[in-house]
């Protein structure tokens, strides 16, 4: 194991020690991807600081004629900075308090997946993409981390991330509007649940910072080790989750760092965009849209089934059920009066799984497509 852990801290040091001697070179590249990125997150996009900066890469990688990928050092440190930053979103707290509908959650979950994964073989049937690319492309939650590991996998990131961020999109329009429009006086703020957040320390900035740069280090290095599917994300984010809930602190990622992470995984995506193969997109996107639409209906009546089982209303059930747009949807309940406890607990059970099984799924998917 010190052979590896010396290995990867090797080839680490290499990667950084050619990024600095090109950083000159890149200033134009990064300015141009902080500015675009600061428009895209101005005008309240979703996930500015990811989308912008890609869109910055693909405009300049179009100009240029070609792919200019950026050193693998920003890519490496950007999946990493994403990876403990969805690791902090997860407390054992928040997580326990769905024990008590811990089966028709189940129910919610299976239904949604299950749709999702239909959808992905459908998108890649029909929609030219293969088989990652389409599962990736269609699964629900985590879509920035999603994102972040799709290369890994084998898929084409531009286009999980296009297609993403379509689905991210119909879902924070249709499901609000629904739920605004027929369900606005079903909620309640009484509920079982209710987010209470206990009382833990907070560490001091340097010391935070040191555990997170640590999680980050020690998770690229264990996770090459362990040969875990999305190494890069995976280990991190393992190590980061343990981590969090063995210490008795609030451990928090800066937002300016955070900020730096989605940046560099987008600007390094974008960069790596390829017209000709990007022509296919037309016909997945349209596919994708009516998957979408379809994929909701199926996610209002898993909201309802969930309702009847629990006695949870009707507006909070259907909007802890939707597929993604979690920050939409705590906003759309805490607007119309609902339970954000509920919300934000099936949200992030579901996250937490999807998580935890797609690396795998999506590697069982690619060996599949090979014996083919």
């Amino acid at each position: 194991m010190n052979i590896d852990y010396q290995n990867t801290l090797t080839h680490l040091r290499q990667e950084f020690s050619r990024t600095l001697s090109q950083l000159v070179q890149l200033l134009p590249q990064l300015m141009l991807a902080v500015g675009v990125g600061y428009l895209f997150n101005g005008l309240h996009f979703p996930v500015g600081w990811l989308i912008g900066p890609m869109v910055a890469g693909i405009l300049y990688a179009v100009f240029r004629g070609k792919p200019q990928p950026l050193p693998p050092i920003f890519f490496i440190v950007g999946q990493a900075i994403v990876a403990i930053a969805t690791a902090t979103g997860f407390s054992l707290h928040t997580l326990g308090l769905m024990k008590t509908y811990a089966f028709p959650l189940i129910i919610c979950i299976v239904i949604t997946g299950g749709m999702s994964v239909l959808n992905g073989y459908l998108l890649g049937r029909w929609g030219n993409l293969d088989r990652a690319t389409g599962f990736l492309s269609c699964v629900p939650g985590a879509s920035y981390s999603l994102i972040a590991m799709s290369e890994a996998m084998g898929a084409d990131a531009i286009a999980v991330a296009l297609l993403q961020y379509l689905r991210i999109l119909l879902v924070a329009v249709i499901v609000p509007t629904i739920v605004g429009y027929w369900f606005a006086g079903d909620g309640t703020v009484h509920s079982v649940l209710s987010i209470s957040t206990p009382n833990i320390s907070v560490l001091p900035p340097l010391l935070n910072f040191f555990l997170l740069a640590s999680c980050g280090g020690l998770g690229i290095v264990l996770g090459e080790k362990f040969r875990l599917p999305s190494s890069l994300f995976f280990g991190p984010f393992l190590v980061s989750l343990i981590l969090f809930w063995i210490l008795p602190y609030c451990i928090q990622m800066p937002p300016l760092i955070f900020t730096i992470g989605l940046l560099f995984v987008g600007f390094s995506i974008g960069l790596k965009f390829d017209w000709n193969n990007a022509k296919t997109l037309w016909k997945a996107v349209l596919i994708e849209i009516i998957l979408v639409l379809l994929l909701i209906l199926f996610c209002l009546g898993a909201g309802y089934i969930f309702h009847e089982i629990t006695q949870v209303d009707t507006m909070t059930a259907i909007l802890g059920s939707t597929p993604g747009g979690i920050t939409a949807m705590i906003a759309t309940v805490i607007q119309l009066g609902g339970d954000s406890g509920i919300v934000l607990a099936m949200q992030m059970t579901r996250m937490l799984l999807i998580l935890l099984i797609s690396p795998w799924f999506g590697n069982l998917l690619i060996k599949n497509s090979k014996l083919i």
